[in-house]
C-alpha cells in the first residue's frame, strides 16, 4: 500500500512539472513569436500611427530605417533613384548620416552627386539629403531630386553671362567711338567716320536688345490664343521683302516656288512675291514671319555674292495628319556635323568672324526652334560644308491644328482646368508626329556656289 501510494505520488510530482514545462514552453514560444526580427520590420506596421500617410504624399523620395539599418518604408521614387537595393539603403555617405543621428539625434542635412544607373555615361544626378530621428529608434530619410534645378540654373546662369558679353562689345565700342570723336573735333572726315561706325555698333545693339524680347517672347507666350489661319506664300513673300535689300546689295538671287513641283515659282535678282497657293498654318502670323524671316535672312547673310537662295514649300500627308513643309536653301558655307547639333543654342555661331561682319547676335535659330516647337512642329538642317545648308520648318496644317487646338480646349472644359493646345516650347518636337530626321533633307539642294552672270 505504501509502495502503490508512492509510485502515485511520483506520478502526481511528474504530471505536474511536466504541464509546468509545457505551460512554460507555450509562453516562451508566444513571446519569442511576438519579438519583430528584420524580416518582419520590412512587413509589420511598425511605423507610429499616421507616418505612413504623410511620408505616401510627400514630394521628396522617403527613407525609413530602424536600429539595424534595415529599410522599414521606402517610397517609389527612393526606388526610382536607387536609393534602395535588397532592402538596404545603397547610399553609403546617406547611410553614415544616418547611423550618425541615431547615436546623438541630430537633423542632418548634404547636397550629394550621385552616380546615375544604366546610362553609361557617367551622368550625375544632384540629390540633397536630409536625415531626422523618427521615435525613439526610427531614422528618416528624405531624398530631394535637384538635377534639373541645377541644369535650369545652369543655363539660366549661361544666358546671363552670354548677355552681358554680347551687350559688353556694341556698348564698349560706342564708348570708345564717342572718344574718338570728341578728340577728333576738329577734323570733320574723321567725326563722320566715327559717327558712321557708330551708327553700326548702336544698330547692332538695337538687333540684339529685339531678339532677347522676341526670344523671351515666344518662350512665355502662348501663341495659340490668338491663332488664325495663316497663307504660306505670304509668309513667303514677307520673309522675302524683309531680305530684299541685303539681297540686292549681293546680288543674290531669291526664288521661290509654293506647292510642290507643280505649284508657282517666281524668281528675280531682288525677290518677289509667290503665286497664289493653297497651303496654310495654323498660329501667330507675327512670330511665324519672323521665323521664317530669321531662317531667309540667314542664307542670305551666309551666301557669297551673286549665288541663290531658295524657298520651297509643300504639303505632306503622315500618320499625325498633314504637315506644311517650308525650306530654305542656300549656297553659303555650310555647317560641320559637330556645330550642326548645336545651331540652335542661344549665341552659337558656327561663324564668329562672319557674324560679326553681318551683325548677327546667334538668336535667330534659338528664335525659330521656340516658334516651330510652339505651334506643335520643328526645324531641322541639312548641310554640307561647302555646298550650303537647307532649313526646313515643318508646321501642322492650319485644318490639322486647329481641330487639334479644340479637342484639347474640349478636354480642358470637361477636366475643369485649362492646358496648352500644343507641347511645350521646350520639347522637340510634336507627340502625336512622326520623328523628322534631321539628317536628311526632302529638298533637291542647290548646286555648289557658283557665281551667277
Amino acid at each position: 500500500m505504501d509502495v502503490n501510494a508512492a509510485v502515485a505520488a511520483a506520478a502526481a510530482i511528474v504530471g505536474v512539472l511536466t504541464g509546468v514545462i509545457a505551460m512554460l514552453a507555450f509562453r516562451w514560444s508566444e513571446r519569442d513569436q511576438k519579438r519583430p526580427t528584420r524580416t518582419s520590420l520590412h512587413t509589420d506596421p511598425v511605423l507610429p500611427p499616421g507616418v505612413d500617410t504623410v511620408l505616401s504624399v510627400l514630394r521628396s523620395s522617403a527613407v525609413v530605417l530602424d536600429e539595424g539599418d534595415a529599410v522599414v518604408k521606402a517610397s517609389s521614387a527612393a526606388y526610382a533613384l536607387g536609393l534602395v537595393r535588397g532592402g538596404k539603403l545603397a547610399v553609403d555617405p546617406m547611410l553614415t548620416m544616418a547611423r550618425d543621428t541615431r547615436r546623438d539625434g541630430e537633423i542632418r542635412q548634404v547636397e550629394l552627386d550621385l552616380p546615375r544607373r544604366g546610362t553609361g555615361r557617367g551622368e550625375a544626378l544632384a540629390v540633397s539629403a536630409r536625415v531626422a530621428p523618427l521615435g525613439s529608434r526610427l531614422v528618416l530619410l528624405l531624398v530631394e531630386d535637384l538635377t534639373e534645378a541645377r541644369r535650369i540654373e545652369a543655363v539660366r546662369r549661361d544666358f546671363v553671362a552670354n548677355v552681358s558679353h554680347e551687350l559688353k562689345t556694341p556698348v564698349g565700342a560706342l564708348s570708345l567711338l564717342s572718344e574718338a570723336v570728341m578728340d577728333a573735333s576738329d577734323d570733320p572726315e574723321a567725326v563722320e567716320r566715327f559717327a558712321g561706325r557708330m551708327q553700326i555698333e548702336a544698330t547692332r545693339l538695337t538687333n540684339l536688345v529685339q531678339e532677347l524680347i522676341d526670344l523671351s517672347r515666344v518662350q512665355n507666350d502662348n501663341p495659340l490664343e490668338d491663332a488664325e489661319p495663316v497663307r504660306v506664300d505670304e509668309l513667303v513673300a514677307e520673309a522675302i521683302d524683309r531680305c530684299r535689300h541685303a539681297a540686292g546689295t549681293k546680288q543674290i538671287t531669291m526664288a521661290a516656288a509654293i506647292g510642290g513641283p507643280g505649284g508657282p515659282s517666281t524668281e528675280d535678282g531682288g525677290g518677289s512675291r509667290a503665286g497664289t497657293a493653297d497651303l496654310h498654318v495654323w498660329g501667330n502670323r507675327g512670330q511665324l514671319a519672323a521665323a521664317l524671316g530669321n531662317l531667309v535672312e540667314n542664307a542670305v547673310n551666309y551666301s557669297p555674292a551673286r549665288t541663290r537662295v531658295g524657298i520651297a514649300a509643300r504639303k505632306v500627308t503622315a500618320s499625325g495628319g498633314a504637315h506644311i513643309e517650308i525650306a530654305v536653301t542656300d549656297q553659303g558655307i555650310g555647317i560641320s556635323e559637330k556645330d550642326k547639333e548645336r545651331v540652335f543654342e542661344r549665341f552659337y555661331r558656327v561663324d564668329p568672324a562672319r557674324s560679326r561682319a553681318t551683325g548677327g547676335t546667334g538668336l535667330g535659330l534659338a528664335i525659330v526652334k521656340h516658334v516651330a516647337a510652339s505651334h506643335g512642329g520643328e526645324v531641322s538642317v541639312w548641310s554640307s560644308e561647302g555646298q550650303g545648308s537647307t532649313f526646313t520648318l515643318r508646321l501642322p496644317e492650319a485644318g490639322v491644328a486647329r481641330d487639334r487646338a479644340k479637342q484639347h480646349s474640349a478636354l480642358d472644359d470637361e477636366a475643369g482646368q485649362s492646358a496648352p493646345a500644343v507641347p511645350s516650347p521646350d520639347s522637340s518636337e510634336s507627340s502625336d508626329s512622326p520623328r523628322y530626321e534631321p539628317d536628311s533633307s526632302p529638298y533637291e539642294p542647290l548646286p555648289a556656289p557658283e557665281v551667277l552672270p
